[in-house]
């Protein structure tokens, strides 16, 4: 992959970044507010988004630079198995049509901000409060920092290596994201979402034209796989249970994130969620087509440091400069949108459910609002800190382990919206159960988010967030019945 710096590709990447740089200073005066110094117009934008701006904000942090880079990667890699992306991203909107519109009023209903109000609001219980806040943050940071990676990536192949290109952007990015909080991510995403979209046209109509077609293509694939004795483009029939059930985990986590939570919290009504949820899966439509790079790649031949660099690689051999220059563009802006929500989120919890609960419950309105833009800056520098002085694989095995981390959630904040049956004590030592033992298993197995349950002689293998939810919701279910009964719920 060539790593010499390419004017014309450089100088149509600065153009982009530049333009969303103004934008994200001037998306504080778009829908200008009365003021900006209260947390529901910083970090949710007044609860005013209708069906269009949620639409690009939600599928802007969802679909995120690294899914654009790894996605395809994981395809190149293994083939047929790096599509379980594709039906999680459609498993999980029916669940987003049903549940989220409860969970958007509920907060809009008592001033919720975070899933940690919501938490304590319905159980009274500082400590399961702490525990669902902490779990969020936690699991959002190395997901931030995945999309330096992505960044990381993008810049390699513009020729631009170091920290500092790295550095430039974030910290342009903490700038306007303090200045505008959530109005930024969502106007730029508007710019995001159709550089990509333009990018994936003309990239899957253009490619394979270039390659022979579609039938070279999966036949190029096909014979490497074959050759490394890895990867196919079917499924093995080890892999069915592994590939369901790492679909129906990831789609059941995706919207227990803080960044996906801040869209819904910040549309104007129910109705907006229901739409969106029937109009998202357009994304899954180019998830699908983004995917195919994989395979792409090993019709171009090409000479790759990383399975990473397959995407940018594809474009720097087959496109112009200036084209390429403008998908890297539109890949690095897909990950300013996404950590600039993740980083809003993270401090959307940390000022509602650590600062306000116990340091100072009697905060103002403005200074909810200063903590939360403070420590988005943190948030930021943690992520950046995390890329700059840790192995990049560390960063992965983490996001690995956020996805299971921020299932265990879902019991504490779901089950709260049809009954009032479950308690506190029991939904936090399911939490306990579901967190460290997951966190166990995927250690146990080196860091893999798979795990092996024995049946007979073979056995099947089983996406171990899914088990660590099952345990979570046992000891839920078993410690409530036997506890005595208590009047907790509050909402």
């Amino acid at each position: 992959m060539m790593t010499e710096i390419d004017t014309t590709a450089l100088a149509v990447f600065i153009f982009f970044l530049a333009l969303v740089t103004v934008m994200g200073f001037v998306a504080a005066r778009w829908r200008r507010p009365k003021t900006l110094a209260h947390i529901d117009e910083w970090g949710l934008g007044g609860r005013t988004f209708g069906t269009w701006i949620t639409w690009f904000l939600v599928g802007g942090d969802f679909y995120t630079a690294y899914t654009v880079i790894a996605v395809p990667a994981l395809v190149y890699t293994v083939g047929a198995y790096g599509f379980f992306a594709l039906p999680y991203t459609i498993v999980v909107y029916p669940f987003v049509f049903m549940v989220m519109p409860l969970l958007w009023r509920r907060a809009k209903d008592h001033g919720y901000v975070t899933a940690g109000d919501i938490v304590h609001g319905q159980y009274g219980s500082r400590a399961l409060e702490l525990a669902v806040a902490l779990t969020g943050v936690i699991a959002t940071m190395p997901y931030i920092a995945l999309q330096l990676v992505g960044m990381t990536v993008v810049f390699k192949a513009l020729g631009l290596h170091g920290e500092l290109p790295l550095a430039v952007a974030f910290i342009i990015l903490a700038l306007y994201t303090y200045s505008a909080g959530l109005r930024a991510p969502a106007l730029i995403a508007f710019v995001k979402d159709i550089m990509i979209y333009i990018v994936v046209i003309a990239a899957i109509a253009l490619i394979p034209a270039k390659l022979g077609g579609y039938a070279n293509v999966f036949a190029a694939a096909d014979a490497d796989f074959k050759a490394k004795g890895a990867g196919s483009l079917l499924l093995g029939g080890n892999q069915y249970v592994a590939y369901a059930t790492l679909a129906l985990g990831s789609a059941l986590a995706a919207f227990m994130y803080p960044h996906t939570l801040t869209g819904i919290f910040a549309s104007n009504s129910g109705n907006t969620i229901r739409k969106n949820a029937v109009l998202l899966p357009a994304y899954t439509l180019l998830l699908g087509l983004l995917a195919l790079l994989g395979y792409m790649g090993h019709a171009a031949n090409l000479k790759l440091d990383s399975p990473n660099d397959v995407v940018p690689a594809l474009f720097q051999t087959l496109f112009p400069s200036w084209f390429a220059g403008f998908a890297f563009a539109a890949i690095a802006i897909g990950a300013l949108v996404p950590a600039a929500v993740m980083s809003i989120g993270a401090a959307n919890l940390f000022t509602r459910n650590f600062w306000k609960a116990y340091i100072d419950p009697q905060v103002s309105d403005a200074g909810e609002a200063k903590v939360a833009k403070m420590t988005s800056l943190v948030v930021k520098v943690g992520a950046l800190l995390v890329i700059i002085f840790l192995p990049t694989q560390f960063a992965l095995d983490l996001q690995l382990l956020g996805g299971i981390w921020i299932l265990q959630t879902l019991p504490a904040l779901v089950f709260g919206l049809y009954t009032k049956w479950f308690r506190a004590p029991a939904l936090l030592a399911g939490w306990f159960v579901g967190f460290f033992g997951g966190t166990y298993l995927v250690w146990d197995a080196g860091w893999k988010p798979l795990h092996m349950v024995p049946l007979g002689e073979a056995g099947f293998t089983v996406y171990t967030g899914l088990l660590a939810l099952a345990a979570n919701i046992v000891v839920s279910v078993v410690l409530n019945a036997v506890m005595p009964a208590r009047a907790t719920a509050r909402a």
